[in-house]
């Protein structure tokens, strides 16, 4: 009997961190062929590439080489080479990762070709529309066929919006399954010593998103924050390409570059970065996913968004929401100094196995015929 073909659709870095483990779990059970489709939404080696080495996955099987853009012209390129790939290679079922514009366009390519579509980490809401991922989340879950959730707040979410109950499994997180894979790794790294900083004694800070880095008036709110966290101990900002560009069109770089405890530096690679998060006192982010990571290493975050579509995190005591908010972000420096961490478990399925559950559904499903065919 033929196998199975399953593409797995990646874009961006936490797209890469979540598929790893998929991958190599459905490549460990028989009758099925798991290849990787790389849209290229992220295309170059610091924020791809990289990745890629550190996480143990092959070149992809598939590179789109689509490149940034507008949210629709992305979206809208991305859509017509998957569309032109499925219909060349016919694809058993495709699966689709987080809520980036890869996400939304791999599911629309499929669902009008007939090919069945699972949403990893499916379910979660902000409930913030002015987010573009809040609109890929929503629009992907409705056409998805396996929609596989992190905590049972997406289960109920999804239950709301009247997704049927067998289409949903609650199977964990399988971010926190490449974080645990190489977590020993990511201890043996000499990241933060090479920096020279004390395990515990300085904060790392990442923000990307739009509604902070666009404009000079939030990113002055963001300037006031590192400012503010700088004098409690040292700061180490990977900056992404998008908020480094803003800083320059907006003549700010340098002014962030004055802060004193401040140290501005290029993307890191995943285990770079996260040797630097496990050493560190706490974090500050816009990304969804350190939210996460942080909430399995016990480490507090402090999460520079209005909202979470993660409130297990919140939950579980380990995140605060504060916004660009000097004063709530004044508010969460000492708590996150004094954080302690004696007795701290991680949520429930959240073990470093979630792919395992994720390869077993669609593995079952696709045997018993429950999903699977297309279009031809």
């Amino acid at each position: 009997m033929k196998n199975k073909k399953i593409y797995l659709i990646t874009a961006a870095r936490p797209n890469f961190i979540k598929l790893a483990p998929v991958w190599r779990a459905l490549n460990h059970r028989s009758g099925i062929d798991a290849e990787i489709v790389h849209t290229g939404q992220h295309y170059d080696y610091g924020m791809s590439k990289v990745f890629f080495d550190e996480l143990g996955l092959p070149e992809p099987d598939y590179n789109l080489g689509v490149g940034s853009g507008l949210h629709g012209s992305q979206t809208a390129k991305i859509l017509t080479e998957c569309e032109r790939l499925f219909i060349e290679q016919s694809p058993d079922i495709v699966v689709v990762f987080g809520d980036v514009n890869s996400t939304l366009a791999a599911s629309l390519a499929a669902v009008k070709l007939g090919i069945p579509i699972a949403h990893v980490e499916a379910g979660l809401r902000s409930f913030d529309m002015k987010m573009p991922e809040e609109i890929n989340r929503i629009l992907t879950d409705r056409i998805s066929d396996l929609l596989f959730t992190t905590e049972s707040s997406a289960d109920v979410n999804l239950a709301n919006e009247g997704v049927a109950a067998s289409k949903v499994h609650l199977v964990g997180n399988v971010m926190i399954d490449t974080l645990a894979y190489l977590l020993d790794r990511i201890k043996g790294r000499d990241t933060a010593q090479e920096m020279g900083l004390v395990p515990g004694e300085f904060a790392v800070s990442t923000i990307h998103r739009p509604s902070n880095v666009d404009t000079e008036a939030s990113l002055m709110n963001v300037y006031e924050i590192l400012l503010k966290a700088a004098e409690r101990a040292k700061v180490i900002f990977p900056a992404h390409p998008r908020t480094i560009k803003s800083l320059k069109q907006t003549g700010l770089l340098s002014r962030f570059e004055a802060i004193e405890n401040l140290t501005l530096i290029e993307p890191l690679g995943y285990l770079e970065f996260m040797n630097l998060v496990y050493n560190s006192q706490c974090v500050l982010t816009d990304s969804g996913g350190i939210q996460e990571e942080t909430t399995f290493l016990g480490i507090p975050c402090i999460t520079l968004r209005e909202n979470t579509e993660r409130p297990i995190t919140v939950e579980e005591g380990t995140n605060r929401i504060t916004g660009l908010d000097i004063a709530k972000v004044s508010e969460a420096l000492p708590w996150a100094s004094s954080f302690d961490r004696t007795g701290y478990s991680p949520p429930a399925l959240w073990d470093g196995k979630a792919a395992r559950r994720i390869a077993g559904v669609i593995s079952s499903s696709l045997e018993k015929g429950v999903i699977g065919g297309n279009y031809k």
